[in-house]
């Protein structure tokens, strides 16, 4: 059966300072290489035949720093939705390389007003169950922000178009991407409820594996 795995991106700058990240492209943290050496163990045991990662920098970042430390295999970069890139940013030789698709539909939720702010400082203003709401309910938005809903909108037909038409075609799928569009697509894949999507949390390079047997997707260790 095709495997697909799902990885978070390592901890961003903005993740270690603790402001809402969105849409706003920074780096991964400086410490974050130590750990992309620990987490190319796992991944270069993996078979994978494509990747499909957001097209925000620390999601590139964190394909790069891994495959960095895996020998004989590394990562090609492919413009889906970006213009001149994605028409003149191809190679048409001997495929030695993992073809790594970036797109705009991976890219975390756009936090709107809250980009840039101070999580604590935000819960202080507004209480912790409203921040609570706006980051992992499926509903409600930040402040000119997107909800989780309007995130689905945008992963979910990208995810059915592409992804999933290679894992039914045997491929092997590593996505890298944010927080939030990663939950699209769990709560796509194993059917998660409206009201109990508020309770799944990916933590920072976290990798999932599933198997798909071309109907449903299936968890393993």
């Amino acid at each position: 059966m095709a495997k697909l795995f799902l990885q978070r991106h390592l901890k961003s700058q903005w993740n270690q300072d603790n402001r809402f990240a969105g849409w706003t492209d920074g780096p991964l943290a400086k410490d974050s290489n130590v750990l992309a050496k620990e987490f190319s163990k796992e991944i270069g045991q993996l078979l994978i035949d494509a990747i499909y990662c957001s097209a925000q920098f620390r999601n590139m970042d964190t394909v790069a720093s891994i495959f960095e430390n895996i020998p004989d295999k590394y990562p090609l970069f492919i413009h889906l939705d970006a213009g001149k890139m994605e028409k003149w940013g191809k190679f048409f030789g001997k495929e030695d390389y993992i073809p790594a698709f970036l797109t705009e539909s991976l890219n975390e939720r756009y936090y709107g007003k809250l980009q840039g702010l101070d999580k604590k400082e935000t819960m202080d203003k507004y209480g912790q169950e409203q921040v609570k709401l706006w980051r992992r309910s499926y509903n409600v938005a930040p402040p000119g922000g997107e909800s989780l809903k309007d995130v689905c909108k945008r992963v979910n037909p990208f995810f059915k178009k592409y992804i999933e038409k290679d894992l039914r075609a045997g491929k092997n799928i590593l996505i890298v991407a944010s927080h939030n569009s990663l939950r699209a697509v769990v709560k796509y894949i194993e059917n998660i409820s409206d009201k109990d999507i508020i309770n799944l949390e990916i933590p920072f390079g976290a990798l999932a594996k599933y198997e798909f047997d071309g109907e449903k997707y299936k968890k393993f260790a």
